[in-house]
């Protein structure tokens, strides 16, 4: 069933909001009506890489990028292949922070235009800060939040227990649904980075989809 066109008005404003929020904090950010104005942003801009890197983001995979980028002859650096060895993911990872187009999403958005991301391994976090030559962000209205404090809420109520269940993980939210601040071995929670403006050397392009995509 198609959204009320009032109710889809209402989460436009929204987006531009923040758009218009990440602008000021020195984001390239775009607004996007469409999924398909997004992926042809994101295709644009890979015709001019040769490695492209992955953040194993849900709301990319949910894009599905990959045929149309494979066409392009461009090498894939993704870490979730299946088949690979611990050594190769790492190693995977490594290149991905000097790759020439790194796509990721973010866990959250704040309308004051701040990226807030919590990480397990810090390849995500550490790639939208500083390497790549450039690094687009996407997202859709359910990552907007009010502010920081209701960015870390909704890391912990949804973004995590989502992903510890993606991932097959033996972590308490996995099974709850709610984070205990367990620690456990396998917690995904354990760098939490906030981008109040755009780092001084990194080239970041935010989308903002007027869409519900990704945990």
């Amino acid at each position: 069933m198609e959204m009320d066109d009032n109710l889809l008005w209402v989460y436009e404003q929204r987006c531009k909001m923040a758009v218009a929020s990440l602008q000021k904090n020195g984001f390239d950010a775009v607004y996007c009506k469409r999924r398909e104005d997004a992926c042809r942003n994101i295709i644009d801009e890979a015709r001019k890489a040769r490695t492209i890197g992955f953040g194993g983001s849900m709301t990319v995979r949910e894009l599905q990028l990959e045929p149309e980028l494979e066409q392009l002859g461009v090498e894939l650096l993704q870490h979730n292949k299946p088949g690979l060895s611990s050594e190769e993911k790492l190693s995977i990872r490594r290149r991905q922070l000097t790759c020439d187009l790194f796509l990721t999403g973010s866990n959250a958005v704040t309308l004051n235009g701040q990226l807030v991301n919590v990480d397990g391994v810090g390849n995500r976090v550490g790639a939208m800060m500083f390497g790549p030559k450039q690094v687009i962000v996407v997202m859709g209205r359910n990552k907007i939040v009010e502010d920081v404090h209701a960015a870390i809420k909704r890391i912990k109520a949804v973004a995590a227990p989502a992903n510890a269940r993606r991932l097959n993980l033996k972590l308490p939210c996995a099974v709850t649904g709610q984070c205990s601040e367990c620690q456990s071995p396998e917690r995904i929670c354990r760098a939490t980075v906030i981008l109040d403006k755009k780092p001084s050397q990194a080239n970041i392009r935010v989308l903002i989809i007027n869409d519900d995509l990704g945990y």
